[in-house]
């Protein structure tokens, strides 16, 4: 472990920001070469069909436009691999990188048009005239299972995979329990959507026979080798540059389609090619996330303990399954008793194609819908048995003594090893969770009908299983002019990842930070690298880089013992300079010569680190509107240890706020033609700034991780869990004496509005009519 620190565990603003605040940051978009084509992409108008015929004559005649490529040009057209969870079967339904004949969402690329302006090759596609036979779409996952209209007739099926999640005997707890209590729940499709949509530059060296791809890749080097693979070259062959991006939240960066066309296009035409996507093809392109719906029940005896959990959950994956697509069912069913001792657990979730865009992982995937439906069940279990929410959760929380603790056994057996909660206190957060909202205080406004609105509260419980494995690489180097050169296999999707880097390495080789540079998320740099995905770039990243950093120090102890004599044990790294305890010191840039230099791995044997918390919230309900205002919304989380306070504050925030615009706002909304009818932002609803002002979050580090040096805990996520479950409890809390059962998502102002259907519009008006 670190000893005395003067950077972690400090509010060191990010070094980022500077570059971004003076305009200097370099996106996609800003990405010119020279002799660049642009491309833009045909795609499927259906839900569900079949490629007649595709006639390019009218856009090949554009002036401007310089090809067209569909899969014919491509000749064999090679499918995308599973980055996460390749178990057997799922061969079968992976995706083309293009269409080679058949049609199964709305947006499926048929053909990339290159020109030499976004313009002109948007005309390009409009010019391409496709001759389709319509098929029946699968629209949801209810016709899905009844595999009638099949996605790929040869599988058989439409049901992609099936995960358990066993825990005891659940039949046996069920049987004997006094009280039972069954429910259907709903989670809506929703998306990540970040700031800056995708893009890439593709750029060919014939002469190298080597091909540079620059844009913004969570795992940079699983795609370099995927893209080698797909061309026919050798992985040191293909070099993948990370620019900086606008944001990523799991969704971006992974490997798509146009991740080999834009390539491609640019080997085939010998140029360098550019490919932006506007909004409406981001919506209906990348990856989609979250929809489920389940029926379980809860088990508990007659004090509120807990006997178990179980139910059937469907996953709508949409028509393919993509790189990540398998984690959010695997989740739901290995962990969707969250934080809380269930000690019998049956929980089968079945995932099913749909003629939908696929789906992917987004922030806390499997774990905001688990936790959706865990929390609704326990807050309505705690009614019917006339206990105190934050009591119920209070008996039934895993407790310290418990630690570690094993969450549910997962079958099939090879989807993911087991996984057990590393340490903690949950009780200890919760009291201080409910201590710091005065929760005891505010119980007296639950369901009070107060200047007009109804007033409810409700408080969360959740975990956070972060720092998947199985390694991360780092390399560091003495650079001539005193720097550290920190190179990291880690990607940066906007979370302040050369700030946290760099202040380890500051701390653990006695410089200051400014003297620290950190590279990061390109292939050129290392020999491997895992990325960025399930809150792991400090865990594995962050502990790779203080690994190497440990051995530097050594280097650079030996090497300044040797000049100055004496042993290296006597020599002390202070402000970049290696000094002997009478004084003598030599600078970093004095010992650069000496060529020092470190190559470090960390490995954690893929043992996640488990952030946990808690989340209370206050909301006031307008039945005349149906508006929900959030009046107070508080997260306490132990995260273990904190590098940097100021950026994990704003992951909890931002965090939040994505999740209370998955509970109110954020549909992606099909039709019976599998039509997505909210494909613009005019539609598709986000929060703003103004939209949820009050929010707190407080942060612990009162238990450090075990299975890193560091004892961090991932804790990107964490915040983003609980939200669904506790907006749902708060809102039908304050509306209890309309009998509301806010089951499904999102709580939009016409479903709560509806949820006080015992009050006539008249007396809506006489409730609020002191207000007028």
């Amino acid at each position: 472990m670190i000893g005395t620190n003067r950077y972690i565990g400090s509010p060191v603003e990010r070094i980022e920001d500077l570059r971004f605040l003076r305009g200097r940051g370099e996106f996609v978009g800003d990405l010119k070469s020279e002799g660049m084509l642009h491309a833009a992409i045909l795609r499927s108008p259906i839900a569900h069909g079949r490629i007649r015929g595709l006639d390019s004559a009218a856009a090949r005649a554009i002036p401007g436009v310089r090809d067209v490529i569909a899969a014919a040009e491509i000749g064999a057209v090679p499918t995308i691999p599973l980055r996460l969870l390749p178990l057997p079967g799922t061969e079968r339904f992976l995706q083309p990188v293009i269409a080679t004949g058949r049609l199964r969402y709305v947006g499926e690329p048929i053909a990339v048009v290159l020109a030499d302006s976004a313009a002109l090759a948007e005309d390009g596609v409009g010019a391409l005239i496709l001759d389709l036979e319509e098929l029946p779409p699968v629209a949801d996952r209810r016709a899905s299972g009844r595999h009638e209209i099949l996605l790929f007739e040869e599988s058989g099926t439409n049901l992609a995979m099936t995960f358990t999640g066993v825990l005891g005997d659940a039949e046996a707890a069920f049987r004997d329990a006094p009280y039972v209590r069954r429910e259907c729940f709903e989670v809506q499709r929703h998306t990540a959507l970040p700031m800056e949509p995708r893009g890439l530059l593709a750029e060919w060296d014939s002469t190298q026979q080597r091909m540079t791809v620059l844009g913004a890749a969570k795992v940079p080097f699983f795609n370099r080798d995927t893209l080698a693979a797909m061309l026919g070259l050798a992985p040191a062959s293909v070099d993948l540059i990370e620019n900086d991006v606008g944001g990523g939240f799991g969704a971006r960066g992974e490997f798509y389609p146009e991740d080999f066309l834009i390539p491609f296009a640019a080997r085939h035409v010998g140029r360098p090619v550019r490919w932006l996507e506007d909004r409406r093809e981001h919506l209906t392109a990348m990856n989609h996330a979250r929809q489920a719906d389940c029926e379980v029940e809860i088990a508990c005896r007659r004090d509120g303990t807990i006997l178990g959990m179980r139910g059937e959950i469907f996953v709508d994956l949409g028509a393919y399954v993509r790189t990540n697509g398998l984690i959010q069912p695997r989740t739901l069913a290995q962990c969707f008793s969250g934080p809380y001792r269930v000690p019998n657990l049956h929980m089968v979730v079945r995932a099913l194609l749909t003629n939908k865009t696929p789906s992917g992982t987004y922030r806390g995937p499997g774990r905001y819908e688990a936790s959706f439906f865990c929390e609704r069940l326990i807050e309505l279990a705690a009614v019917d048995l006339g206990l105190d929410s934050a009591e119920m959760r209070r008996r039934n929380l895993i407790g310290p003594a418990e630690m570690p603790y094993m969450l549910a056994r997962l079958e099939p057996g090879g989807a993911a090893v087991d996984t057990e909660c590393d340490s903690g206190d949950y009780g200890e957060v919760l009291e201080r969770c409910l201590a710091e909202f005065a929760w005891e205080e505010k119980r007296t406004l639950q369901g009070r009908l107060i200047d007009g609105r109804y007033h409810g509260i409700a408080v969360a419980c959740f975990i956070e299983g972060a720092g998947a494995g199985p390694k991360e690489s780092a390399r560091l180097e003495l650079e001539p002019d005193g720097t550290v050169a920190v190179y990291v296999g880690s990607a940066a999707v906007g979370q302040g990842l050369e700030t946290v880097m760099a202040q380890v390495a500051a701390d653990t080789l006695g410089t200051p930070i400014d003297l620290v540079r950190v590279f990061h998320g390109s292939t050129p740099y290392l020999n491997e690298g895992y990325g960025a995905f399930a809150s792991r770039s400090t865990v594995l990243g962050g502990s790779a880089v203080y690994e190497g950093a440990k051995s530097l120090l050594e280097k650079i102890r030996g090497a300044a013992a040797a000049r100055l004599g004496g042993p290296p044990d006597d020599i002390e790294l202070v402000d970049g300079r290696a000094r002997t305890r009478d004084g003598r010191s030599l600078s970093f840039a004095d010992l650069a010569a000496d060529g020092l230099r470190v190559d470090a791995t960390f490995q954690n044997n893929n043992k996640l680190t488990y952030t946990y918390g808690s989340a209370v919230a206050h909301v006031a309900v307008d039945l005349g509107t149906g508006q929900v205002e959030v009046l107070d919304f508080l997260v306490v989380e132990d995260v273990g240890r904190i590098v940097n306070p100021l950026t994990l504050h704003g992951q909890a925030i931002g965090g939040v706020v994505q999740g209370l615009g998955g509970a109110f706002m954020e549909n992606l909304v099909y039709d019976a033609n599998g039509q997505l009818l909210t494909g613009t932002l005019a539609d598709y609803l986000i929060p703003t700034a103004s939209d949820f002002p009050r929010i707190r979050a407080i942060a612990l580090e009162n238990h450090p991780s075990p299975s890193n040096p560091l004892g961090v805990k991932g804790a990107g996520e964490g915040p983003i869990i609980p939200v669904g479950g506790l907006m749902a409890n708060a809102v039908g809390n304050a509306l209890a004496s309309f009998g509301a059962m806010p089951n499904q998502l999102p709580l939009s102002p016409a479903r709560v509005w509806r949820m006080g259907g015992e009050a006539s519009v008249d007396n809506v008006g006489k409730l609020r009519a002191p207000n007028l």
